[in-house]
């Protein structure tokens, strides 16, 4: 019984450990839109200058 319970705490604890790599977003959803347009939009200007040249 006690194996089984130390098992199931290292399984969690790496559960709780992989989770805290995942980047979370903390933004508001018209902070993340306007971060996202932003973003697309200088990928927009990189896209175009690679074909201009």
């Amino acid at each position: 019984m006690v194996l089984e319970k130390e098992k199931a705490r290292e399984r969690n604890l790496k559960a709780q450990a992989s989770q805290g790599k995942k980047k979370k977003n903390n933004k508001s959803g018209s902070e993340y839109q306007r971060n996202k347009e932003a973003t697309a939009e200088i990928m927009r200007r990189k896209e175009a200058e690679a074909k201009a040249a």
